[in-house]
């Protein structure tokens, strides 16, 4: 009896300290990581799915020590909730806060950097809210979920075609002509431009150099829009 109190509370033990280094490991690799799942409740489905799979797959280990391992963890999920109800700066820390990514059209890069969010992620997560030229964006942030929320700038959410009962063509693709100081010699081709036509517009924007810019777009108006690695913007803090 004694032997098997003493193993249950190494049990118990094991699972105390585990999880949280789990937790933090799992929010030191970022957003992308866990999806749309909430960070805990992810830990908490793999550690009950390694618990029970472990059981069944090795006889010699005790069915008493899977049960207490599988309430343990679940007694510890509801301490953290309970937690993060009462304490709103303890959930910010066992969680990921909101991140800014886009402001008035520009790219945050250090924000990207610090989720391990890139260009090609951002852009594929606008696209799913039918956004397709950054350039609509006021706001765009990256919610502890993973997806993105979106404000559009007033000029592209005043009035809709359907609302003025308007058919016909729908708005056009922005593509990428620089991403990361690289030019996109081709897309410059597609539109019958030159990479000439790109530095007279850069320099109508005060844009010296192409690696100054971190991504930019060009529509069928032949619109350009830059992108800066480098801007000082004033971005609104994100609370949850």
């Amino acid at each position: 009896m004694e032997e098997t109190i003493k193993d249950s509370l190494i049990v118990i033990g094991r699972v105390v300290t585990i999880l949280p280094l789990l937790l933090f490991m799992t929010i030191y690799m970022g957003k992308r990581t866990i999806g749309e799942i909430p960070v805990f409740d992810f830990l908490i489905i793999i550690s009950l799915g390694s618990i029970v799979g472990a059981d069944l797959a090795d006889p010699s280990i005790s069915h008493i020590y899977t049960a207490v391992a599988i309430v343990s963890v679940a007694l510890l999920q509801r301490v953290i909730t309970k937690l993060k109800l009462a304490n709103r700066r303890f959930g910010r820390i066992v969680t990921f806060e909101p991140t800014v990514v886009i402001q008035n059209g520009q790219f945050l890069k250090e924000n990207m950097k610090n989720i391990g969010y890139s260009i090609d992620n951002v852009l594929q997560l606008l696209r799913e809210k039918d956004v397709f030229d950054i350039d609509e964006v006021k706001t765009a942030i990256v919610e502890s979920s993973g997806k993105v929320s979106v404000l559009k700038k007033s000029s592209s959410t005043n009035v809709t075609r359907s609302d003025l009962n308007i058919t016909g063509k729908a708005a056009d693709i922005a593509l990428p002509i620089v991403v990361e100081g690289k030019v996109y010699t081709h897309v410059l081709e597609d539109f019958g431009l030159d990479y000439d036509w790109l530095q007279k517009r850069m320099k109508e924007q005060e844009v010296q150099n192409v690696n100054e810019i971190f991504y930019a777009t060009i529509n069928q108006k032949q619109k350009l829009h830059i992108s800066l690695k480098e801007n000082n913007l004033n971005v609104p803090r994100i609370l949850h």
